[in-house]
């Protein structure tokens, strides 16, 4: 038995809750400054004499090619299209992990970011449409409707705990709606031609996935597997790749397999044989690697796997994906009409979207405010949610031509930079207010 006196507090139910939503925000923010670093980086090197060799390196050919089977692409490609996929992952496990464990579980809760999410896509997406109505440029609506979770949780980390702990669970919730609305317009508004053949196997694999997962099978490698004949058919299919990470995130089990008073029992085995050698193949060392995977299995799959992949994302992925993507050339040449729609529909109509729809949400009773939430943060968080980079930089990949790629890519820049600007400032502003306030 486990000592009752021993170090360490008790664990309780609220500790799922809010343990993994603080590490999830710490790597959140310190993402976000490698992200700026990141894009920074590649904005100097694009506009130096090692420009075109710079450029010319994410269009190199990468892969392997056995007879008729081409598994060839460019580094781009492998980074927007396959690493991107673990990014949709953890969004996706993100998503699930609050509406089953997490502040998400209320409806009400839940219904204020989703609104305001669906706000911010429709609105900026009508604006876009508008100014560019006829010209071209304006498939690419799809550019302005998410926002970039890690700038603006890295933008709120400045403030501390001046900045309410439900605008940072309202905007994170508003950018994982957002970014799976996104990934859901680039599946349909931007695929190519069907290959049912690829559909139907992707769906024979996501079917054998549930199967093993039913018959018991937890082996993580095995599911990787999987994971890649599922991202290879539907890189096959027309659909984008990365849906392969929503729908795989959405499969992944949130239920532990070893409960606390199954653990209890298994650890305390191994604690009444301390004294023994644990070499050879002997009952105690079997027991001791038992009682080691049913610590690992103590946490749900969905929970192992986030903390598995998070830090990745946030310090590889993303920060590749914009040294990738954000290397522009600057020119006022690159100014076009798409670069000021962008700019409008982000600037503005994000905001303007977020602060519409959620007033008609609390208007109608659908939703409620958190505790600490009032008007005033909501609507300097909104200016925040203009932001779009990781996901405004994906969509203008696959939306536009190359010759406008660089004056979306230069309106994506501006847009997100202007949100900034006027989102901390408008933060600092509420904050400072407050602390004017006598207690």
């Amino acid at each position: 038995m486990i000592d009752p006196g021993s170090p360490g507090l008790p664990h309780e139910f609220a500790d799922r809750i809010t343990k993994p939503f603080a590490r999830f925000l710490k790597v959140e923010a310190a993402a976000g400054g490698l992200l700026l670093v990141a894009t920074i980086a590649a904005l100097i090197v694009a506009n130096t004499a090692w420009s075109e060799q710079f450029l010319a390196f994410w269009h190199m050919d990468v892969g392997l090619q056995l007879g008729a089977l081409d598994f060839t692409r460019s580094t781009g490609h492998w980074i927007n299209d396959g690493l991107m996929t673990f990014f949709f992952f953890v969004v996706s496990l993100e998503m699930k992990r609050e509406f089953a464990l997490g502040e998400l579980r209320d409806l009400r809760t839940a219904a204020l970011p989703f609104a305001a999410a669906l706000g911010g896509m429709i609105v900026p997406a009508s604006i876009y449409i508008a100014i560019l109505a006829g010209e071209a440029g304006v498939h690419g609506w799809g550019t302005v409707m998410a926002t970039d979770t890690a700038f603006v949780i890295g933008g709120l980390a400045l403030f501390g705990s001046r900045v309410p702990h439900s605008l940072r669970l309202f905007l994170i919730a508003l950018a994982i709606f957002d970014d799976i609305g996104a990934i859901l317009v680039v599946a349909i508004g931007y695929g190519n031609a069907l290959n049912f053949v690829a559909i139907g196997l992707a769906l024979l694999v996501l079917g054998m996935i549930a199967i093993a997962a039913r018959l018991g099978v937890r082996s993580l490698p095995i599911y990787f597997l999987f994971g890649a004949a599922v991202w290879l058919c539907l890189d096959s299919s027309g659909f984008h790749a990365t849906i392969a990470g929503v729908i795989l995130g959405l499969m992944t089990p949130t239920r532990i397999w070893v409960g606390v008073p199954r653990l209890r029992a298994i650890l305390g085995n191994v604690l009444d044989a301390r004294d023994h050698e644990w070499s050879g193949d002997t009952s105690d060392r079997r027991e001791l690697v038992e009682a080691g995977r049913a610590i690992s299995e103590s946490l749900s799959p969905l929970e192992r796997l986030e903390m598995m992949l998070h830090p990745w994302v946030g310090f590889a992925i993303v920060p590749l994906f914009a040294l990738a993507n954000a290397g522009v050339a600057l020119s006022a040449s690159d100014v076009q009409p798409v670069s000021v729609a962008i700019f409008v529909a982000l600037v503005f109509g994000k905001p303007i979207g977020v602060l519409l729809f959620s007033w008609l949400a609390l208007r109608s009773g659908l939703a409620a405010l958190g505790a600490g939430l009032n008007w005033s943060f909501l609507t300097a968080g909104a200016f925040l949610t203009g932001i779009g980079f990781t996901m405004s930089f994906f969509i203008a990949n696959l939306a536009y031509p190359p010759t406008l790629l660089a004056a979306a890519k230069l309106g994506i820049l501006l847009a997100s930079l202007a949100s900034a600007i006027v989102g901390l400032l408008a933060v600092y502003w509420v904050t400072s207010r407050n602390l004017e306030k006598p207690s």
